[in-house]
């Protein structure tokens, strides 16, 4: 079955109901757990509240800190439940694809996340990066909603 598994996290209220769905699968079939935060690189120009208010020398060291936060969250969970944690923080502008590179070179052979569930133009709009991950990768992907 899955030795290992890998769960993003955006810190959101959503996010955090496929914690510990997959937290509690990875206690119930002995694997190991590595939680993933992407925060965007940074931009001169953006609508992210930390990149505008930071300096460039200061966005890492910030979103960094946001991102050992939510991770922090995963680390709880799975320290209660006793299963093997890891958590990694990843620069990038494109979420899913940090995921999916994550997964592959750490060797993850599920992840679990969450979906809003949108559908129609709401889906076609807003984009998900849990589609994403579903239609660019090959790793099995349990969605928890």
């Amino acid at each position: 079955m899955y030795q290992h598994i890998l769960i993003p996290t955006d810190g959101s209220e959503l996010s955090n109901k496929a914690i510990p769905e997959g937290i509690e699968l990875a206690r119930a079939i002995g694997a190991r757990v590595t939680a993933i935060h992407v925060s965007p690189t940074f931009h001169t120009f953006s609508t992210d509240p930390l990149v505008v208010t930071d300096r460039a020398a200061d966005y890492e060291t910030d979103a960094g800190k946001v991102g050992q936060e939510y991770l922090a969250v995963v680390e709880d969970a799975a320290r209660a439940a006793g299963v093997p944690y890891e958590g990694v923080h990843v620069l990038h502008d494109h979420p899913h694809q940090a995921i999916l590179d994550e997964s592959k070179k750490r060797g993850c052979d599920l992840i679990v996340m969450a979906s809003h569930g949108r559908r129609g133009m709401a889906a076609l709009v807003l984009g998900s990066e849990t589609h994403k991950v579903l239609t660019h990768g090959t790793t099995p992907t349990l969605v928890c909603r």
